[in-house]
């Protein structure tokens, strides 16, 4: 498959001719099928990258960054700034960057405080930063929205890939603690609770409502990408689980939309896994199955957690995922999930799933 961004050959002739406007609902391209793609995140932009080699030799079509992209952590703008610029003047990176279609939305380190949600006070100057970074159009949607969220369609007829990015910060309302310490209880496993309260919020009502649009679109593949992990609800650190009405509300909008092909990526938790839900949980009519990737390059080197819904093992070395989309697979069209060595691209743990088996 040529090596190009798909976003922007065709779009750019009609935008300068002032033929075509973005539409809010996504970006789209009608080009070669999508047939590799690289999820990642949790990258300290002052440490050696050495997962960018691998990844070039993946030779991944899409790119997507799931946040904690960088390490800012900053009320300062221009250190956000700068931190992006560090990033960007990465030669292996900048390298896969103008081999590869860059797609990529943030989580707190990026956003710009640990576990920061909608009371972060630089959270549109952030935005901006983040959007510069991108290189995104001026008269991009995202410049104009509330949050970073955006949707892109990639391939042609019959091998649509859909992309979502969502964005779990901009109106995330705070998080409960459980008031209980590392010291204070055995295996204890993150600072918050679940939380049954009705005002909290993770995505705001602009976001949801974008979300149902979008979910409506035709495709056959699509990547929900949440920068927090939806599935596990046996930990206590940031996920959908610590607003469980939150998550059910989600879920229940992937099962109403009947959106088929579905697959959940997440980053966040320096450490890799990937997980199915039944239906028999969700009440979707196929396994909703979630690919977790961290860190590209600041492992833990954590060991297991509880998570019933595992598949294989959790990685706590440094890590990417890959999704390769294989359309022309004898039996019909596949997927292969894995999670592999960020330093040599070695593959833990792959997981294959019939698109036939993401239909209601």
């Amino acid at each position: 498959m040529t090596q190009k961004n798909r976003l922007i050959p065709l779009l750019s002739v009609l935008i300068l001719a002032g033929l075509f406007s973005f539409d809010l609902g996504g970006h789209e391209s009608e080009a070669d099928p999508v047939q590799r793609l690289v999820v990642g995140s949790c990258l300290k932009q002052d440490k050696p990258q050495p997962c960018w080699k691998p990844i070039i030799k993946y030779q991944p079509d899409v790119l997507i960054l799931c946040g904690d992209n960088i390490y800012g952590d900053s009320r300062d703008v221009s250190k956000l700034a700068r931190d992006w610029a560090t990033l960007s003047a990465q030669p292996d990176f900048a390298k896969l960057r103008k081999e590869s279609t860059l797609l990529a939305t943030w989580d707190d380190h990026d956003y710009g405080e640990n576990d920061a949600g909608r009371e972060y006070p630089v959270k549109k100057e952030s935005q901006k930063v983040f959007l510069d970074w991108l290189g995104e159009p001026e008269d991009s949607p995202r410049r104009n929205r509330e949050g970073v969220y955006e949707s892109y369609m990639m391939g042609p007829d019959g091998q649509r890939v859909q992309i979502i990015l969502l964005d779990t910060r901009y109106h995330r309302s705070a998080l409960t603690k459980s008031g209980l310490r590392r010291k204070d209880v055995p295996n204890w496993n993150g600072p918050y609770v679940p939380s049954p309260d009705r005002q909290q919020q993770m995505l705001g009502e602009a976001q949801w409502k974008w979300l149902e649009n979008v979910l409506a679109e035709p495709a056959e593949v699509r990547l929900l990408v949440t920068s927090i992990q939806l599935i596990p609800d046996e930990h206590s650190w940031e996920s959908w689980a610590q607003m469980p009405l939150e998550r059910a509300r989600l879920i229940s909008l992937l099962r109403t939309s009947e959106a088929e092909g579905l697959i959940v990526v997440s980053g966040d938790r320096h450490a890799g896994e990937i997980m199915a839900l039944p239906g028999s949980d969700s009440g979707l009519k196929y396994p909703l199955y979630e690919l977790t990737s961290s860190s590209l390059n600041a492992s833990f080197g954590i060991g297991d957690e509880p998570n019933r819904f595992r598949d294989g093992s959790r990685f706590g070395e440094v890590n990417f995922g890959t999704i390769d989309l294989d359309w022309d697979a004898k039996g019909g069209a596949a997927i292969r999930l894995s999670l592999r060595n960020a330093d040599t691209g070695k593959v833990l743990h792959a997981v294959d799933v019939p698109l036939s088996s993401l239909k209601n």
